[in-house]
Parts: structure tokens; C-alpha cells; sequence
């Protein structure tokens, strides 16, 4: 078994997409074992109860894009008793720092809503929209101390449409991210477990 541990702040809603393709078959190797959640009262935490897998919420600290030093390293202690092989940023709105990439290096991947280096960073949807593109996207790249800056796994192209309303073109985006994400993980497992 390949242990699958994601991180995230929000609605959740790549963790679900990652949940529905374990309960699918399409995980493969992989096995979701934890999710982790820096907001106490974010919808991310009621998917552990639906799916049968471990919701925690950890006290990120007094910052707002990053966790303090102190907040990290017991993020790190209460991961790793769970031994993962791989760490899913889905929707994580916080910048990790060395503590956690150090205790993690090669394993954490993260969820980019770009075709990376384009629009790195928040609102990147958007940004893309505004400045005219034809195409955006989403990338897995692992992650490194450079934020959305590691090396790309896989992307997803998606279309932008003349005149398209953004709600519309980040639907699709969000589509294609809830296809990408699980498709990496199952193929990370395969390769690692294989090795």
C-alpha cells in the first residue's frame, strides 16, 4: 500500500475527487490514510467521516500564509506517526517552509490551478482570463522551497473561450483538476511501489 496523506484549507474539493477515485477503484496502490486541515471549521474535514479516513484539524499558528515555526514542526511530528509515502497539497493555502520539506523531501506534490511557470501564486484563473489567454490549465509539480516553482509532473489544458464568463472557465478548470490529481497519484504509486 502507497499512504496517501492531504493537506488542505478549504471546501475541499480536489480531496474529494481524490476520495471518490480511491472508493472508484482508481487510485490504484494508493491508499488516502489522512486528511489535514489548517482551518478549524473548513467543509474539507466532514470528507474524512463520509470516506472513512482520519480528519484533523492542526493549529497552523497567528499567521495567515504560513505557518510559525513551532505550528510546523508539530505538523510534521503528528504526520509523520502516520509513515506517508506521499503528501497531496489540494487547495493547502499556506507556504510550507524547510521543517516540512526537509521531513518530506521528494514526496510532497501540490495542485496548481495554471499551466505552469504561467501564473504562479493566487488568482491565477483569473489573471489568466484577464490577460486574454487562449488556454489555462492545471499542473501537479513536486514542491520545493520556490512557491509553485518545483519540477511538473503533468498538466491539463483547458480552453478559454471568447467571451466565456470566468465562473464558467474556473468550473472547467476545477473539472480538470478533479481528473489530473488522482490519475498523478495512482501513477506515483505504481512507479514507487514497482521500483
Amino acid at each position: 500500500m502507497f499512504r496517501v496523506v492531504i493537506l488542505g484549507s478549504g471546501r475541499g474539493s480536489n480531496a474529494a475527487a481524490i476520495l471518490e477515485a480511491q472508493e472508484a477503484g482508481q487510485l490504484g496502490l494508493a491508499r488516502v490514510i489522512g486528511v489535514f486541515c489548517d482551518k478549524p471549521h473548513a467543509p474539507i474535514l466532514d470528507l474524512g467521516p463520509l470516506h472513512d479516513v482520519p480528519a484533523f484539524y492542526l493549529d497552523p499558528g497567528p499567521f495567515k500564509t504560513k505557518m510559525s515555526p513551532e505550528a510546523e514542526a508539530h505538523w510534521v511530528d503528528t504526520i509523520e506517526r502516520l509513515s506517508p509515502d506521499l503528501i497531496v497539497l489540494a487547495g493547502f493555502m499556506r507556504v510550507i517552509k524547510e521543517t516540512f520539506l526537509k521531513a518530506f523531501e521528494g514526496r510532497i506534490i501540490n495542485l496548481h490551478p495554471s499551466l505552469l511557470p504561467k501564473y504562479p501564486g493566487l488568482r491565477s484563473i483569473q489573471r489568466a482570463w484577464e490577460a486574454g489567454e487562449t488556454e489555462t490549465g492545471c499542473t501537479v509539480h513536486w514542491v520545493t522551497a520556490e512557491v509553485d516553482g518545483g519540477e511538473i509532473i503533468d498538466q491539463a489544458r483547458v480552453p478559454i473561450y471568447p467571451g466565456e464568463p470566468l465562473e464558467e472557465l474556473e468550473a472547467r478548470v476545477h473539472d480538470a483538476e478533479h481528473k489530473l490529481l488522482p490519475k498523478i497519484i495512482a501513477e506515483i504509486a505504481e512507479v514507487n511501489l514497482l521500483d
